[in-house]
């Protein structure tokens, strides 16, 4: 019982906490859209580094790698380091570029350059990616709430509450209220992880004890075992495409307050990511030895909770603040790409600030209702949340030829291309023989740099500029 009292007192201040936080930035958020989506463009380094950190490190990054660990070993940890990688490459040749652009989203740059047609496949194909992502952080939030206080939440139960905070942080204090609680969650997630893997390993008698305890056939600590090449290496594809394109990381970029600030922000995001998916894959590793009964999905939890009180609750509340810290902004992301790319661009073009916050609001109040029913549905956190983003594939091989490239891009290419890769996921879905390439991601990128090259031959219209589509007054 005193158990968990610790454990419910830890969790219920750090919810108070995050709401607390939530309503101071609410006066900001409420001065506008552009406050409430994009933090009025005025994030520096240091923000812009714990929102891609609070981002990448969510569910797939905690809970989803340690149960890939459970079954494959320490190379499940590539995963973040793949995330890493994205971060990276989008701090190193994007970030800056979006922020220069002052775009607001994808589709909103497609517009600018290609048609309309572009504009809305972009939107809808994006919102499908956004949607996915956010029920799995219900789906992890449920695990580690029902094993922090099994008493009090069952595994639906959590999903619900984690619910209810994600959707209501996130109504309040749009990106302001992101930011700023990412600084407490990212402090508590290292804080959490690194004691509690210290601790989870000491446990089991040390590093030698728990080798010697594993099942024999297989070099469960070595990183470069255990899982195929082609599969590390579709993460890092998955990854990098994904963290160009999504609209977590392009919000992110754009919230800067310069180039220079979204470019560091996110060279610093990729270290702070880097560590946490080989010390969350060494804890699935420990669950193995201890608990080799349990569902893949518990294996972080369960070792956490065979911790004293104290540490357990901090660290489970670590778990849940990767969660939250992600689904806010994905949330964020999912209500932005609607309220402007659908509802202001086509149905209502001159509404007011005013009610365009509530447009705003109201679109995040409905997808996260959408995404807990989603989430009562999903299997698999690793392995759905790398199928969701491999659909930004269409998406970043557009951009990469509108930056670098622009002479080989047509009026039509981004919409026939995120078409195709909209259509692409599908056909491997139901076309086993396909596996031969052993990954989606694969597939996805030899599908669309094959239509955009295509409708290059056949399309011979040229793309716009931005200065070309504001002399239009489009």
């Amino acid at each position: 019982m005193v158990l968990m009292s610790i454990q419910l007192f830890i969790v219920c201040a750090y919810v108070v906490l995050l709401f607390a936080i939530s309503l101071f930035a609410k006066k900001r958020a409420d001065k506008g859209a552009s406050e409430y989506l994009f933090a009025g463009r005025k994030l520096g380094p240091g923000l812009i580094a714990v929102n891609i950190t609070g981002l990448a490190v969510g569910a797939a990054s905690t809970v989803g790698v340690a149960e890939n660990a459970f079954s494959v070993g320490l190379a499940a940890g590539w995963y973040n380091a793949a995330w890493s990688a994205g971060a990276l490459i989008m701090g190193l040749i994007a970030a800056g570029k979006y922020r220069a652009l002052k775009a607001t989203t994808i589709p909103d740059l497609f517009e600018r350059y290609y048609d309309t047609k572009g504009r809305v496949v972009s939107a809808i194909g994006l919102l499908i990616i956004m949607l996915v992502i956010t029920s799995l952080q219900y789906l992890a939030g449920g695990a580690i709430l029902s094993a922090l206080l099994p008493d009090i939440f069952s595994f639906k139960g959590g999903m619900l509450t984690s619910a209810v905070v994600f959707i209501g942080i996130t109504l309040i204090g749009g990106l302001w209220s992101s930011g700023l609680s990412n600084i407490v969650s990212v402090i508590l997630i290292y804080a959490g992880v690194l004691y509690s893997t210290y601790a989870a390993v000491d446990k089991v008698g040390g590093m030698t004890v728990l080798l010697s305890q594993l099942p024999a056939g297989k070099d469960w600590l070595n990183p470069f075992a255990g899982l195929p090449m082609a599969i590390v290496i579709g993460w890092f594809v998955v990854m990098i495409t994904q963290a160009i394109t999504a609209q977590g990381p392009v919000q992110i970029a754009c919230g800067a307050k310069d180039s220079a600030s979204a470019r560091k922000g996110f060279i610093w995001g990729a270290a702070l990511i880097f560590p946490i998916g080989f010390l969350c894959a060494l804890i699935g590793i420990v669950a193995r030895v201890t608990s080799p009964n349990i569902t893949a999905t518990m294996a972080l939890p369960s070792v956490i909770m065979g911790l004293d009180p104290f540490a357990s609750g901090i660290t489970l509340a670590a778990m849940w603040a990767a969660d939250i810290s992600t689904a806010c902004t994905i949330l964020l992301g999912a209500g932005t790409l609607f309220s402007q790319d659908i509802y202001k661009r086509f149905i209502n073009p001159g509404i007011s600030g005013e009610k365009f916050l509530f447009v705003n609001r109201v679109t995040i109040f409905v997808c996260g209702l959408g995404t807990l029913w989603l989430a009562f549905n999903a299997v698999g956190i690793l392995k759905t949340m790398v199928a969701g983003l491999s659909l930004t594939t269409a998406l970043t091989v557009v951009f990469l030829f509108t930056i670098f490239l622009p002479a080989a891009c047509r009026r039509s290419s981004a919409f026939y291309t995120t078409l195709a890769g909209l259509l692409a996921i599908v056909v491997w879905e139901f076309v086993p023989a396909l596996h031969v390439l052993k990954h989606v991601i694969y597939f996805e990128w030899l599908v669309c740099v094959i239509v955009f090259l295509l409708v290059a031959v056949i399309d011979q219209r040229p793309i716009k500029t931005p200065e070309l589509i504001e002399e239009e007054g489009e």
